[in-house]
């Protein structure tokens, strides 16, 4: 895989530009056992069956920094390109999945928050059986220091104060996985999923790439500063829902507004462009909780819609979901607008 990193940036120098069709899908896992919380979890059984289906469906796993940064430097990558996360640092990482991977020679990423490793908290991996999964070639990155609700502000804190801490926070867990892997990528995976545009600019800022819990697809349009992958744990570990989604395409996609996910009502309204693609307008719809959104075509030409749902959605966090099928193909083009309610 480094050497497929190093081939991809040197064809980018040659000046081939990457296709619009080229796309890639990450997963996103944070529990293998079934005696860990199942919002969160998958069984060894049912990830096996996940390795298998992606060994046998011509799927082409690779590493998450040849993903991202082919498709920056405007590469194309392979058809059906997957790559494979991690999230926390839980012990049923190191115990089930890293093996199962080694077993298949799929490589992945651990997304690790250093407090609970520096604290040797139960339940986490240590910092021994880290440096043995990096140096196995397992990347290790940032998923800050205690796994914090990014947007929360302490009592009497302000924009400024909160934004210093979080600063603080995300290169500390930098530096101290440099000390002990020697690994730097500069990619945090938000705690939760939860950013807005300030955290984005912090990020930007430091150079890092950001990556977020909504799902969808990562093209060489998509925003690098908050990256969509596919949760699949609870009912969406099931092979049957997930085999739509890991063979998924990126859409050509802009938000238009409302620039931040963090949202005061239960029913935001938004507006996409849907920039042209190898899709047809007519054939996308939107989602939420399953059921369609109104779509109002302001300027068909220009691929713009807004949709303005009449329904409440509850919870902390949600999502609309926008696809349609590619032509010609058993697949689907997705992208997935982030909703964050902090009370």
């Amino acid at each position: 895989m480094r050497y497929f990193l190093l081939l991809l940036l040197f064809i980018s120098q040659l000046g081939l530009a990457a296709s619009e069709e080229s796309h890639g899908v990450i997963l996103l896992y944070h529990h293998v056992a079934t005696d860990t919380p199942p919002s969160t979890s998958i069984s060894p059984e049912d990830f096996r069956a996940h390795l298998d289906y992606l060994r046998d469906n011509e799927f082409n796993v690779m590493a998450l920094d040849a993903m991202i940064e082919g498709l920056k430097s405007g590469v194309t990558l392979p058809d059906k390109a997957v790559a494979i996360s991690f999230d926390d640092g839980y012990i049923s990482i190191y115990d089930t999945a890293f093996p199962l991977l080694q077993e298949y020679g799929f490589p992945f990423t651990l997304f690790l928050s250093t407090g609970p490793i520096d604290r040797a908290q139960s339940n986490y991996m240590t910092w021994a059986q880290v440096r043995e999964m990096s140096d196995a070639g397992v990347i290790i990155a940032n998923h800050m220091v205690e796994h914090p609700y990014m947007l929360e502000r302490l009592d009497g804190e302000d924009d400024t104060s909160w934004l210093t801490r979080q600063e603080s926070e995300l290169l500390e867990a930098e530096q101290r996985i440099l000390d002990e892997t020697g690994q730097s990528h500069r990619y945090l995976a938000y705690p939760y999923g939860e950013f807005d545009p300030a955290i984005k600019r912090l990020l930007a800022k430091h150079e890092f790439v950001g990556l977020a819990q909504n799902s969808g697809a990562i093209g060489v349009n998509s925003d690098f500063l908050a990256l969509p992958r596919f949760p699949l744990a609870a009912i969406y570990a099931n092979l049957d829902t997930a085999r739509t989604k890991l063979d998924t395409k990126a859409f050509n996609v802009e938000l238009v507004e409302p620039a931040s996910p963090v949202t005061a009502v239960r029913n935001p309204g938004v507006t996409l462009k849907f920039n042209p693609g190898n899709y047809n307008l007519s054939q996308i719809g939107c989602f939420a909780n399953s059921q369609a959104l109104p779509m109002e075509w302001t300027d068909r030409d220009r691929g713009i819609v807004e949709i303005n749902p009449t329904e409440e959605y509850q919870g902390r966090r949600w999502r609309y979901i926008c696809t349609a099928p590619v032509p010609n193909e058993r697949r689907y083009y997705w992208y997935s607008v982030q909703w964050i309610k902090l009370d």
